[in-house]
C-alpha cells in the first residue's frame, strides 16, 4: 500500500509591482519578528539600502553571501548565525539555493525572493550545491513564501526571461518521459503532480506573447514556474518538470567549452525531444518563435558536436531513470533530427 501524501506548499505568493518593498507587511502578517536576509553581490549593491529602509518594525540581519560555497562551509555558516524566525533571500539562483539550504538545516521557514524568472528553482524543494567540488542536487526547504517584484523582473535582460520560458516549456517533454518510464519500468507516477505540471505549462501557453516584458506575461511565467516547482514537492522528485531535455543540459554543463544558462540549454533540448517524442512539437516551435527564443539562441555560437555528445551520453547522468534517451533507438532519432532539421542548422553554425 502506498503511503498517504502529506506535503508542504508555500503559504505566501505575492507577484506584484513593488513587492520587494512590501516585505515588512508580509513579515508582520505572519508573525515574524526576527529575520535573516541574504543577498548576492548584485542585490546587495542595488537593493539592500532600499529594502532595509522599508523594514522598520522587524529586526533584520543582512548578509552578503559569497559565491561557490562548498556544502560543508555552508552548513558551518548556517550554524554560526543566531536563531532567527525566518530566512529571506533576495537574488539569483545560487543565493536562493543557499537560503533554502540554511533554512532546511536550521529548520525554519524560508522566504524566496528571486530577481529573475530564469528557472523554477525558486519554488522547488531541492537546491544545487557544491559537494566535493561538484554541483549536486540536495534536499532543501520548501519555500514558506515566494515574493516576486515585477518591476525588478522586467529590468532583467531578455535572456533571463527566455531561459525561464525554456525551462517551463520542458514540462511538456518531461511529462512524456515520465509516462514512458511508467510504461517501460512500471514506476508509480504521481498523477496529481503530473496534472499540476501540465496545467502550469498549458496556462502559460495561452498567454499573449507579443511582449515578453509585459506584466501579464511575466506574472503568468512566474506563476507557472511556481506551479512546476510545487509539482516536484508533491511527487517527491523532479520527474514532473525534468526529463531527457534536462539530462542533455546536465551533460552540456559537464563537457561544453562555454555552457549557456540552464533554461537556454533546456529549451533547445526541449525542441529536440518534442520532435523525437512526436508530441506537441508544433506548439513548442510556436512559443519559441513568438517569444524570440529561437532568435536569441541563433546568436550564441553553440556547438553541434557538443549537443551530439550530450544526446549520446545524457542517459548516463541518471542511469536509474528511463527516459526516451535511455533507449538507443530514440537516441539515434535525436541525432538524426539534430543533423537534418532546418532550425537546428540555423542554430548551430558548424
Amino acid at each position: 500500500m502506498l503511503p498517504i501524501t502529506n506535503i508542504q506548499i508555500p503559504t505566501i505568493l505575492e507577484i506584484n509591482n513593488g513587492a520587494l518593498f512590501n516585505l515588512e507587511k508580509i513579515l508582520i502578517q505572519h508573525g515574524f519578528n526576527k529575520a535573516l536576509l541574504l543577498f548576492d553581490e548584485f542585490t546587495y549593491e542595488n537593493f539592500r539600502v532600499g529594502v532595509l529602509r522599508s523594514i522598520q518594525s522587524v529586526t533584520v540581519t543582512d548578509v552578503l553571501m559569497p559565491n561557490n560555497i562548498e556544502i560543508q562551509e555552508l552548513i558551518k555558516k548556517a550554524f554560526e548565525f543566531e536563531q532567527y524566525e525566518v530566512v529571506m533571500t533576495i537574488g539569483g539562483g545560487m543565493v536562493i539555493d543557499y537560503g533554502k539550504y540554511i533554512a532546511f538545516v536550521r529548520n525554519i521557514p524560508f522566504l524566496s525572493i528571486p530577481t529573475s524568472a530564469s528557472n523554477d528553482g525558486f519554488a522547488s524543494s531541492n537546491c544545487s550545491l557544491i559537494v566535493n567540488h561538484k554541483k549536486t542536487t540536495v534536499p532543501a526547504r520548501v519555500p514558506f513564501g515566494i515574493v516576486v517584484d515585477l518591476d525588478i523582473v522586467q529590468q532583467a535582460p531578455n535572456r533571463f526571461i527566455l531561459a525561464g520560458i525554456g525551462d517551463l516549456m520542458s514540462n511538456i517533454t518531461a511529462l512524456v518521459d515520465w509516462e514512458f518510464e511508467e510504461e517501460k519500468q512500471g514506476i508509480s507516477m504521481n498523477h496529481f503532480a503530473y496534472m499540476l505540471s501540465k496545467k502550469a505549462v498549458n496556462s502559460f501557453i495561452r498567454t499573449p506573447m507579443t511582449d515578453i516584458k509585459a506584466p501579464i506575461f511575466l506574472k503568468e511565467l512566474v506563476s507557472s514556474l511556481t506551479l512546476g516547482g510545487i509539482s516536484t514537492v508533491i511527487s517527491g522528485n523532479s520527474s514532473p518538470i525534468s526529463g531527457s531535455e534536462h539530462l542533455i543540459s546536465h551533460m552540456l554543463d559537464k563537457i561544453s567549452q562555454q555552457p549557456q544558462m540552464h533554461g537556454i540549454q533546456v529549451g533547445v533540448a526541449t525542441y529536440i525531444m518534442a520532435n523525437v517524442q512526436n508530441h506537441r512539437a508544433e506548439r513548442v516551435t510556436k512559443v519559441f518563435s513568438r517569444t524570440g527564443f529561437f532568435d536569441y539562441v541563433k546568436q550564441l555560437d553553440m556547438k553541434k558536436t557538443e549537443y551530439r555528445y550530450a544526446i549520446e551520453n545524457a542517459h548516463m547522468i541518471k542511469p536509474n531513470r528511463y527516459t526516451y534517451l535511455h533507449d538507443a533507438v530514440y537516441r539515434q532519432k535525436a541525432i538524426r533530427f539534430l543533423e537534418e532539421d532546418e532550425m537546428m542548422n540555423e542554430i548551430f553554425k558548424e
